[in-house]
């Protein structure tokens, strides 16, 4: 657990300071460019993941400290300042909130990777070091996305995100999909691609994985890193790479991409 843990935290310090580089280049124009957020500008993506760097790392002091989770006040309080900031100053806050929530986690002892329990009070239950840290990794690789994305229409997750975030997308499945978009079951066999995988995807009463179907209703071939972009409502056909393909003599990639309408 405790490596796992290091890892997850490890792959958050890398797309920190990727991503803090760029911002630092930025100039005023830049953050007030659309971003690949519905409706968000650069700045208020970086403002989205700077005041959520603030409420997660409230959550972990809580947990740490036997307190629980700061509660609904503080998150409106937090998302209300960070709203009422300039671009520059949601761009310099990101850059400075991430970085501490990094070096709080940077700084927990093996004890705590096993045994700290954090409420984030929407779950079931609480949960652990690694899934907190995974938790925060999937926001922060897809809106680190949604920035880049804004400069570099070919832009991509990063691989060593893409990778955690794929092993973990059955979760992510069962609340992002939309399986009433399609009529009827349709199973659908997934092969990605860096990292290779070979699974199926079920839409019935829900979306879900399954092993792979034989025969299948459809076949999806394409870099892992699009196949997350994809169940996570980033899929418009100017970021699809040419490399995706889609067989299929009932859907379309259109019709799939219906089913995950994004966040």
């Amino acid at each position: 657990m405790t490596k796992q843990a290091d890892q997850t935290i490890q792959v958050l310090r890398a797309g920190h300071d990727d991503l803090d580089r760029l911002v630092a280049k930025f100039r005023a124009e830049d953050l007030t460019r659309g971003s690949a957020a519905s409706e968000w500008t650069v700045a208020q993506v970086l403002s989205h993941l700077g005041s959520g760097a603030e409420i997660h790392l409230a959550t972990l002091e809580g947990a740490l400290a036997g307190t629980g989770a700061p509660g609904g006040d503080f998150n409106k309080a937090t998302w209300a300042r960070w709203d009422a900031m300039s671009p520059g100053e949601q761009a310099a806050g990101f850059r400075a909130a991430n970085e501490k929530l990094l070096q709080f986690y940077e700084g927990l002892d093996e004890r705590q990777h096993k045994d700290l329990r954090i409420d984030f009070g929407f779950l079931p239950e609480p949960v652990d070091v690694d899934t907190a840290a995974r938790m925060r990794l999937s926001e922060f690789t897809l809106h680190s996305w949604d920035v880049r994305v804004a400069f570099d229409p070919a832009a991509v997750l990063a691989p060593d995100a893409t990778e955690a975030l794929l092993d973990g997308i059955g979760q992510t499945l069962a609340w992002v999909g939309k399986a009433d978009q399609l009529d009827g079951a349709v199973r659908i066999a997934v092969n990605t691609v860096e990292p290779d995988r070979a699974f199926g995807l079920l839409i019935d009463d829900t979306v879900r994985l399954a092993e792979v179907p034989q025969p299948a209703d459809a076949v999806l071939t394409a870099p892992a890193e699009y196949f997350v972009r994809l169940v996570t409502g980033r899929h418009a056909a100017q970021y699809t790479p040419a490399a995706v393909e889609f067989t299929s003599e009932r859907l379309t990639l259109d019709d799939l991409r219906k089913v995950f309408p994004g966040f």
